[in-house]
C-alpha cells in the first residue's frame, strides 16, 4: 500500500521503529484485503488537533483516538487514468494512544498500530454501528494484529 505519514501540527515527531511499524501494518493490510496498490495518509497528531476535527466533522465536542475520512464516501471527482485506488486518510492522537496503552495496559506501538488498523478498516469499508457490524470489525482487527504478530500484552 502506498502510505504517507505526515504529523500535525508539523511540530509533533514520532521515532523511526513507530514509522516504519505504521507503514508495515499498512502493507499488510493490503496484501490481506486485495489493497496493494492502494494510497492511504496517516496523520499523527495531538489531541487538540483531533478535537477540532472531530467537532468540525463530526460535530463531537472532545478528543478521540483515531478518525478516518474514506475517498470513496466523499463528493470528491473520480481520478480518471489511475491505477491508485485512493482510500482515504487516518489520523491519530498520539497523546490518546498513550493515555489509552496506559489504561489498558499494553504498549505505546500496540495501541498506535491497532488504532491505525481500526483506521483502516474503516477506510476499507467495515463498520461498529450495527452489533453485527461490531463483531465482524473485532474480528478482522484481531486477525490483523495477529498477523503482524502484536499481541495484546
Amino acid at each position: 500500500m502506498n502510505t504517507t505519514i505526515s504529523f500535525e501540527p508539523e511540530t509533533l515527531t514520532a521515532d523511526e521503529k513507530l514509522t516504519e511499524e505504521i507503514l508495515n501494518a499498512a502493507d499488510v493490510v493490503g496484501t490481506i484485503y486485495g489493497a496493494e496498490n492502494s494510497e492511504v495518509s496517516i496523520t499523527l497528531t495531538n489531541d487538540e488537533h483531533i478535537h477540532a476535527l472531530n467537532k468540525k466533522f463530526r460535530n463531537i465536542d472532545r478528543p478521540t483516538d483515531v478518525l478516518s475520512f474514506a475517498f470513496r464516501e466523499s463528493d470528491e471527482p473520480e481520478i480518471i487514468g489511475s491505477d491508485i485506488d485512493i482510500l482515504g486518510d487516518v489520523i491519530i492522537s498520539l497523546e490518546r494512544a498513550k493515555v489509552q496503552a496506559e489504561e489498558f495496559g499494553h504498549s505505546f506501538l500496540r495501541e498506535v498500530i491497532f488504532l491505525e488498523v481500526h483506521g483502516l478498516l474503516h477506510l476499507l469499508g467495515y463498520d461498529h454501528i450495527e452489533e453485527d457490524e461490531r463483531r465482524e470489525m473485532e474480528e478482522e482487527q484481531r486477525f490483523v494484529m495477529e498477523k503482524l504478530g502484536i499481541a495484546r500484552e
